[in-house]
């Protein structure tokens, strides 16, 4: 459940929000590299990954792709062409254009999981939101993919038969019918495309939605 309602922000860069877990390192290196620097769009991500260890992925995806790549920090401003990671057993949302971090309750047996931070992007950014959901166990992020179409944002999920475990594509998959199925390969170049799209139809400077969602 999300514990905060979200005020107006201010001007509005796109968000891309992208779930993973068993197998998801790999994929993210092949859609970090596709990246260009000057991306307009934010990009967050959660990969299922215990507390047990500190979490190198932000530094690796610094080094395989042109975005700086951080972990979120609670109260920090989201900003285009930057890449955020949830902390290892915090679950990350955004709110009023900031990040916001909790350790409530592990939805899907994991902390952080996909669905918090995808209901929340549906929420505060609608259509200007791209949910993608990558290969791994069980079905977080099916949930929070619906209300990200729900709210006219684009939904995209990996091919099940490209993903090193099928379990959270296929699911997302039987969620709700995604607008795109693709291989990872294919990944960074569509969103590359579709973050394009928005900034020609003229909606980069549009503020954020402020529905329930």
């Amino acid at each position: 459940m999300d514990t905060f309602s979200d005020p107006l922000a201010g001007p509005l860069q796109n968000v891309v929000v992208l779930g993973a877990s068993r197998g998801g390192v790999a994929a993210l290196r092949e859609i970090v590299a596709d990246l260009p620097d000057d991306l307009a769009a934010a990009v967050l991500i959660v990969v299922h990954i215990g507390p047990t260890a500190p979490s190198q992925l932000p530094v690796l995806l610094s080094r395989w792709g042109r975005l700086p790549a951080v972990h979120g920090h609670d109260g920090q401003t989201i900003r285009a062409g930057h890449i955020y990671v949830a902390p290892p057993d915090w679950h990350m949302q955004i709110a009023g254009g900031h990040i916001h971090l909790n350790q409530g309750p592990k939805e899907h047996h994991t902390r952080p999981a996909a669905d918090p931070l995808f209901r929340s992007a549906a929420r505060c950014y609608g259509a200007r939101a791209i949910g993608i959901v990558l290969t791994g166990g069980d079905h977080d992020g099916t949930e929070g993919l619906r209300a990200i179409a729900a709210a006219g944002g684009t939904a995209i999920v990996q091919r099940p038969d490209d993903a090193q475990d099928p379990s959270m594509p296929r699911s997302a998959i039987k969620g709700d019918h995604p607008d795109y199925c693709v291989p990872v390969a294919e990944i960074g170049k569509l969103i590359v495309r579709l973050v394009g799209e928005t900034q020609e139809a003229g909606t980069g400077d549009v503020r954020p939605s402020t529905g329930s969602g």
